[in-house]
């Protein structure tokens, strides 16, 4: 009797030993991410980190296939070939609308608990704002996890500004206009901008002009002949007359902009992302940033209060067999010590309540806490490639004097 136990005990650890289960918690599974950064990137080292951290905690290996931005070419086919994917992350916007027929709906997994929750639902802890984005973009259900939150607003040199002895950050035009000219006073242009952004820029001026949703109907009535463009043209005519945006902004590529004129210097206010400073940090490690929302123009337009944000998400395949284990990996990465270290060094903004945002975007966190109407990216200016080169080639002209402001709003208005 004693040798058909013996045998039997014997099996069973075979049998474990198969099964993976040999010094860790989980038996036989494996999760396979794949990823939008690249494995150099501050996020690649960060994830790649926390997984390790998670395999060694849970016991559940976790199979990183990094795809940098080639994702959005690259994810769609492996899905609809069936091949194992369990997690895969992009724009938030990407995720739920592109690739939103496989995701599985996280509701009842936000509601549980967590190591890394503090005893509290996933939902407690983590920003009320973008989840609330990712249920409305969802349609009503939770299908992915917001991560790497990101705002559009004006970044800003905060030594420049000292410099030029702005003590007040502009709510208004005017008050925009008289920055511009006391950064003038001390050699610097007020605004940069590049062919990656001047949609935007354009978005969010007519934006402030009338208001988001006329400003979205001029983009799906594809009628740009409203007295607004002709508003816009001569805004940025004098912006460039006075020399408040750099020449070079006609003909900068991305990222010139950014790194040849703001990280240089030469310009003191970007409307771009929080993004930003992670992406210039090596050619402006010293420089000090500041943050607000793209200030009111006209009162029939949108003031502060209006502006783009979103994030990256995790989105979990619906046909994945370890759905317990995938949001796991999830909460793991957007919640605690994880999620800290990505907004640390990537200089990026956390998920988590509890996380610390960096120095870089303090001031990045007010205009957050204070944005109560979300705009769409470019408030819809890309949503299409012939509206998107029609607003960079009439707006290069703009700025470097070819166009005055009528023939620019003649030439959108074609």
């Amino acid at each position: 009797m004693k040798k058909l136990v013996m045998g039997i005990m014997a099996c069973l650890c075979i049998g474990l030993l198969f099964t993976g289960c040999s010094g860790t918690k989980e038996t036989g599974t494996k999760l396979v991410y794949w990823s939008m950064w690249n494995e150099a990137e501050p996020q690649g080292q960060v994830i790649l980190r926390a997984a390790e951290a998670f395999t060694e905690e849970t016991g559940i290996p976790v199979e990183i296939n990094f795809n940098g931005r080639d994702i959005r070419m690259t994810l769609q086919p492996a899905l609809d070939a069936g091949e194992t994917i369990d997690i895969f992350d992009e724009d938030i916007e990407r995720v739920n609308n592109t690739w939103g027929n496989y995701l599985l709906p996280l509701d009842s997994y936000i509601s549980q608990t967590y190591s890394t929750t503090g005893g509290q639902p996933f939902s407690a802890v983590v920003n009320k704002t973008l989840l609330d984005l990712a249920r409305q973009i969802g349609g009503g259900s939770v299908k992915a996890i917001p991560y790497q939150p990101s705002a559009f607003i004006t970044m800003y040199n905060k030594g420049l500004f000292e410099r030029a002895g702005i003590v007040s950050l502009p709510k208004t035009w005017d008050e925009m206009l008289d920055v511009c000219a006391k950064l003038k006073a001390i050699g610097v242009a007020g605004f940069v901008v590049d062919d990656a952004y001047m949609a935007a820029l354009f978005g969010y001026v007519i934006d402030r002009i009338v208001g988001m949703d006329a400003t979205l109907a001029m983009v799906n009535n594809n009628d740009f002949s409203g007295p607004q463009v002709l508003r816009f043209g001569q805004i940025w005519e004098n912006m460039a007359r006075n020399g408040y945006i750099t020449p070079s902004s006609a003909a900068n590529v991305y990222p010139a902009g950014q790194v040849n004129d703001f990280a240089s210097g030469k310009a003191a206010m970007y409307l771009n992302g929080t993004w930003l400073p992670n992406e210039i940090k090596g050619n402006a490690p010293n420089m000090r940033w500041g943050s607000f929302a793209f200030p009111a123009i006209d009162p029939t337009g949108d003031g502060p209060e209006a502006n783009n944000f979103g994030s990256q998400c995790f989105g979990i395949n619906k046909n994945t067999k370890y759905p317990d284990e995938a949001f796991r990996f999830v909460a793991w990465l957007t919640t605690g010590t994880w999620d800290a270290a990505l907004a640390s060094e990537s200089l990026g903004i956390p998920m988590a309540n509890a996380s610390e945002w960096p120095p870089a975007l303090a001031e990045a966190k007010a205009v957050v806490d204070a944005t109560t109407k979300r705009l769409p990216w470019a408030v819809g200016m890309e949503n299409t490639a012939e509206i998107n080169a029609k607003i960079k080639e009439n707006f290069a002209k703009l700025i470097t004097g070819e166009f005055n402001a009528q023939q620019f709003a003649d030439a959108m208005a074609r």
